[in-house]
């Protein structure tokens, strides 16, 4: 079934577009973006429950960005009342008009920028979807993974808890201007299971789900997911620490998927080029990684939580070759940052919601896979580590420095797997000397998309990252 473009939304449709007709009398650039997204959210032990309908991408509200004299600005409101459109169009041209002023009278130095591009672009998108969150039975979803979570504390001895979280969120965006009349409906889900194990006073948890462009069919997965993740997180109760050095490593595609993220993901967000806050810009054209990394970003690359028709400036979805071979290509870049650097736009503006700013932020970013297998990859370690499972990231886009808390290491000795295991595994080094030693890279490649993205320690947004597994040499500790 299509995900339905919101009711609500086409009902108001007309008066909205009255109001940027009429903004557009005195304003050179006038824009719109409507939001209706409802969903639930779901957290279950054996413990515990708890349902509530606030998610990450739930909200209702509007973002108003106007252009003149080579300065823009923005009015968010949440209240429209359709009957009513001169006294919305008067609030928002007194708000715009005072922020215009304050910045005139206080000197305040801003970015001059040309006017944005409007050629004409209509859009109605409604992708496909098994199950809306509006019609999910929640009594038997929260039976359903309670249940689960019993199971799984019926499969280990070490176990004290097991808990699932869910979410689901049915989105719709409308983008407006004096040419654009942009629609897109869409639905994103991610679940979660987290096992909790304790011996001899030593307590640990894992992390395993699933996630999608998908509905509440998706939970499906999760069941699968539970054995594995339960043996896997008892599998750390036994884990020692590892001794930091320098070690030939293979990466799982989760592993892969954080230093794509934090390498040339944040590391190429071009609203930081503009401010000189990356050493990327400098790397245009040049080699930053093996001749084994080719790394796409957008939209347009799969289908996860980050994938939709149109960003939140209007701007289509892209498939953006960020490194070709080894050779840094091109960054990705909101609308606004694009003018300034005079180059397009690539889909990327995003925004945490209505009341929030548009940044560069990042959708599905994925290193493209290879020729060799795992069984190759290590065979040919003479001494190194398996990395799988994530835990957190950061990264320097002004000094390429990265770093990687990995959930779990698997001892390689004489191209064969030891049993032994290691945690928690921080790999920290050089952008380019990492990516540099990539060497070997296997065939298939997965995808992830639970949990969220931060611009620094603010600004949420759903992403998605992954790839095939990558042999390299890194620093661990």
């Amino acid at each position: 079934m299509k995900a339905p473009f919101s009711a609500y939304l086409i009902k108001i449709a007309d008066s909205l577009k009255v109001v940027v007709q009429t903004l557009q009398e005195e304003f050179d650039y006038v824009s719109l973006l409507a939001s209706d997204s409802n969903g639930f959210a779901m957290r279950t032990s054996t413990r515990m429950k708890s349902v509530n309908n606030d998610t990450l991408a739930s909200e209702r509200g509007f973002v108003v960005r106007v252009y003149k004299d080579g300065l823009y600005s923005e009015y968010s409101f949440n209240e429209f009342d359709p009957s009513d459109v001169e006294n919305t169009v008067n609030t928002i041209r007194k708000a715009l008009h005072a922020s215009f002023a304050v910045l005139k009278a206080s000197g305040t130095k801003v970015y001059e920028t040309p006017v944005l591009d409007d050629e004409p672009i209509v859009v109605f998108e409604e992708f496909e979807c098994e199950q809306l969150p509006e019609e999910v039975d929640m009594d038997a979803l929260m039976a359903k993974l309670t249940a689960l979570c019993e199971k799984g504390m019926e499969l280990g001895e070490d176990m004290i808890d097991v808990i699932a979280v869910v979410q689901s969120t049915h989105v719709s965006k409308m983008f407006l201007t004096k040419n654009r009349d942009m629609r897109q409906s869409y639905v994103i889900s991610e679940g979660t299971l987290v096992p909790r194990v304790s011996k001899n006073g030593r307590n640990e948890m894992g992390y395993y789900g699933v996630s999608g462009r998908r509905g509440a069919e998706i939970f499906e997965g999760l069941g699968k997911e539970m054995e594995k993740g339960v043996r896997l997180t008892e599998e750390l109760l036994d884990a020692t620490r590892i001794e930091p050095g320098e070690y030939d490593i293979i990466t799982t595609p989760k592993v892969s998927g954080l230093i794509a993220h934090e390498a040339f993901g944040h590391g190429v967000e071009m609203d930081m080029f503009v401010k000189d806050r990356a050493l990327g810009a400098k790397y245009l054209d040049k080699r930053v990684g093996s001749d084994f990394v080719t790394m796409h970003e957008g939209a347009n690359v799969l289908e996860e939580v980050s994938s939709y028709a149109f960003d939140d400036e209007g701007v289509l979805a892209n498939d953006v070759t960020v490194i070709d071979h080894g050779i840094l290509k091109t960054g990705i870049c909101d609308a606004l940052a694009a003018l300034r650097l005079g180059i397009a736009p690539t889909g990327n503006g995003k925004r945490q919601n209505f009341e929030h700013k548009a940044y560069t932020r990042m959708t599905n970013t994925i290193f493209d896979s290879g020729e060799s297998t795992m069984e190759e990859m290590i065979a040919s370690i003479e001494y190194g580590y398996l990395l799988e499972g994530m835990q957190s990231g950061m990264e320097d886009p002004k000094h390429w420095g990265i770093q990687c808390i990995i959930e779990r290491g698997y001892e390689i000795k004489d191209g064969k797997l030891t049993g032994k295991v290691v945690t928690p595994v921080v790999m920290t080094g050089y952008v380019p000397e990492l990516l540099g030693s990539i060497s070997m890279v296997s065939k298939d490649r997965q995808a992830f998309g639970s949990g969220a993205c931060g611009k620094g320690h603010k600004e949420w947004v759903k992403v998605s990252d992954g790839g095939p597994c990558l042999k390299a040499r890194a620093r661990l500790g």
